[in-house]
Order: structure tokens, then C-alpha cells, then sequence
């Protein structure tokens, strides 16, 4: 699987990946929810959702990760296109097509950027803007994943300030072909909360940003392993692959990344990683910035 092409990545539709490289958990608020620190980006690759103008509201899935979503009524993204109608006093009507490329509940905002990715689509045609406390609704990530850009995403996800400056650098994502529970994996989680990150404000070089992120975490990283111990074998597998910096898994899994020094490097050691079982990509870190 390659990059997506510089126009088909910055269109409407286009819901990329978003990948976690590190992930507190800085505390927990009086309803439940958990406080997280987190610096996100977005690699050219994932869903692709596209609308045609219909009667009524429906939605029609394929490509290889489709089975996952058989049978399941209340998708997010005809949450998110009913919910949009309503705020903006129209009839839901839209047919979508959704071809789902990325693995579910895999840790890397798949059903997120497909909710985002409908917004950006309707608020297209219908010419009006996305409320802001709509995309929180639909769920902690979709806000981020609205944005497509790199972030430094803390709260629930609703608060967002600029990522440092990036340097090029490349990233494998690796999915064992199980799917986790996030509720699971937060109740599964012990010890005490994590401070914030501190970051620079840029990164020269790939290395340089790798070493810096080792100093950190993903906080729902040891107890996805002990729900799901093929995650440690995925970890392994991809920091002995050649040339790689840093491996750590994304949200709450059970997709994990490497990153590495460039594009060329992660398409290698992609291909080196492939498995029965194993969903394998490897790009470029980030889209362009003009694209987010």
C-alpha cells in the first residue's frame, strides 16, 4: 500500500490515519473521562468516503476491512450526517460510500476521521461550517481528526494547539489483526497519571525527534499488551527493522509504529514486516502541511 497522492490526500473525503506519537494520561474529570497529552499526525494514508445526493440517508461500505463493520446500524458517520442535518434544519439526505482501507478499533482514529471526513463533505455541499462542539459529540478524536493536521491535543481531545515543527520523517504502521476495547484498556490501566509533555518548539531532524519522544510514553500501551500480548510482538518486530528510531504503539491499539529517518526507509521495512494476519503500511510521516 503506498502514500495517497498529494490532491486525493487534501480531498474532503480522504479520512487519514492519526497516529499518537505519545500518549499520557495526565488525569481523570468528575464524569469519568480521562485527560490526555498528545502529539498527533496525520500520514497519507486511510478511508475514503464520498456522498451522492439521495432521498433519504444511507451508507455503503467496502473495500478490505469492510466484513468488520457488517450489520452495525449506527455508524458514526450516519451519526455524524444526522447530526449535522439537525443542528442545520435540513433533511438528511445523502447517500455515502465508504471504502474502509484502515483496521477497526485499531488505535489510529479510523471511525473518527470517517465521522470528520462526513462533516467536511456535507459542510461542502451544503456551504456552512462545522460547529465545534458537534465534532467533540461524535467523540473524543474527531475533532483532531476534522483538522487532519498535526497537533498537540490535550483534555478529552477538544483542546488543540500547533505540533512542533516536524522534520521529514518516514512511519510504519502495523495492525495485528485484533481488534481492543478502549473502555478495556483504560479500566486495565494503574499507576499514577503522567505530567505533560514537554516538547520543543521544532525538531530538526527525525533522529533528533525520536530520541526526544523515547523520553516518553503511551500510557495504554502496557495494558493493551497484557489484553492483547501479540501487540509486544509487533513492538519487537518493527524496532529490528532496519534503520528504525523509535516503536511505540498508537492510541489505545492494537496498531503500532515505527518511525524512521525517511519515507524510502519505512516503505522497506514495511514490506520487510508483512505477515499472515498482519495489516502492513509504511510512507511518509505526515501529509504536506498545505494539504491538512
Amino acid at each position: 500500500m503506498t502514500d495517497a497522492s498529494p490532491g486525493f490526500a487534501c480531498a474532503p473525503g480522504f479520512a487519514c490515519a492519526k497516529v499518537n506519537l505519545h500518549l499520557h494520561v495526565t488525569g481523570r474529570r468528575a464524569d469519568g473521562y480521562h485527560l490526555l497529552d498528545s502529539l498527533v499526525v496525520f500520514p497519507p494514508v486511510g478511508d475514503t468516503l464520498s456522498l451522492a445526493p439521495a432521498a433519504g440517508l444511507s451508507l455503503a461500505v467496502d473495500g478490505p476491512f469492510a466484513p468488520a463493520l457488517s450489520g452495525e446500524g449506527d455508524n458514526l458517520v450516519l451519526r455524524a450526517a444526522a447530526r449535522f442535518a439537525a443542528h442545520a434544519g435540513r433533511a438528511p439526505e445523502a447517500a455515502f460510500r465508504l471504502v474502509k482501507t484502515l483496521p477497526v478499533a485499531s488505535g489510529i482514529g479510523g471511525g473518527s476521521a470517517d465521522a470528520a471526513a462526513a462533516l467536511r463533505l456535507l459542510a461542502a455541499r451544503w456551504n456552512l461550517p462545522i460547529p465545534p462542539d458537534l465534532a467533540l459529540a461524535l467523540g473524543a478524536d474527531v475533532p483532531v481528526c476534522l483538522a487532519r493536521r498535526p497537533a498537540r491535543m490535550s483534555g478529552i481531545g477538544e483542546i488543540l494547539a500547533p505540533a512542533p515543527a516536524l522534520p521529514q520523517f518516514g512511519l510504519v504502521l502495523v495492525n495485528p489483526g485484533v481488534a481492543v476495547s478502549t473502555p478495556a484498556i483504560f479500566r486495565a490501566r494503574a499507576g499514577e497519571f503522567s505530567p505533560q509533555a514537554d516538547l520543543p518548539s521544532a525538531w530538526p531532524t527525525a533522529g533528533r525527534m525520536a530520541a526526544d519522544l523515547a523520553r516518553l510514553g503511551n500510557d495504554l500501551q502496557a495494558p493493551a499488551i497484557a489484553l492483547a500480548p501479540v501487540i509486544a510482538d509487533v513492538l519487537a518486530a518493527i524496532a529490528a527493522a532496519e534503520s528504525c528510531l523509535l516503536a511505540r504503539m498508537s492510541g489505545s491499539g492494537a496498531t503500532c509504529f515505527g518511525l524512521f529517518p525517511d519515507a524510502a526507509a519505512a516503505r522497506r521495512a514495511a514490506a520487510g514486516l508483512a505477515r499472515d494476519g498482519w495489516w502492513c503500511w509504511g510512507g511518509a510521516g505526515q501529509m504536506a502541511p498545505a494539504q491538512g
